[in-house]
């Protein structure tokens, strides 16, 4: 899996993004809606940052801000580091770990197309823990 190309495991339909100017608060329905960590701040279609769970808790909640008036373009990291899709899931996952974060844009000239985030890594984990947790309850049923 860590030699596998990020594109190969980023899903487009999972990309969320939003406007500089979009609040906390909708930003937090859109990631809840989407099923996402983090969402991808846009401005005239490229990436300009992006803000994460991570941002929400410490950034808005722990600082005292209302997130129905802060704005993303207030709370997001700025430029973020980025992968290209050619790129290995290895060398994503190495970044991360490196710098400190859970979430890496994967940008084309610029433009978003996904995102590649830690969990990837534990999908197919979480896969196979599934499939012999399912496994084992035959088993005892059998017994």
């Amino acid at each position: 899996m860590l030699s596998l190309p990020i594109g190969s495991l980023i899903e487009p339909r999972r990309l969320v993004v939003a406007a500089p100017d979009t609040t906390v608060s909708v930003a937090a329905a859109l990631m809840l809606e989407g099923k996402v960590g983090a969402v991808l701040v846009v401005e005239d279609g490229r990436l300009a940052g992006i803000f994460t769970e991570r941002d929400a808790v410490y950034r808005v909640m722990a600082a005292g801000r209302d997130p129905l008036t802060t704005l993303l373009k207030d709370v997001m990291t700025p430029d973020p580091l980025t992968v290209a899709p050619e790129e290995t899931f290895g060398y994503a996952l190495l970044l991360m770990h490196e710098k400190g974060f859970r979430h890496a844009p994967v940008v084309v000239d610029g433009r978003p197309i996904g995102v590649v985030s830690a969990r990837h890594a534990l999908d197919p984990d979480l896969e196979e823990f599934a499939a012999e947790a399912e496994r084992r309850k035959h088993i005892r049923r059998r017994a």
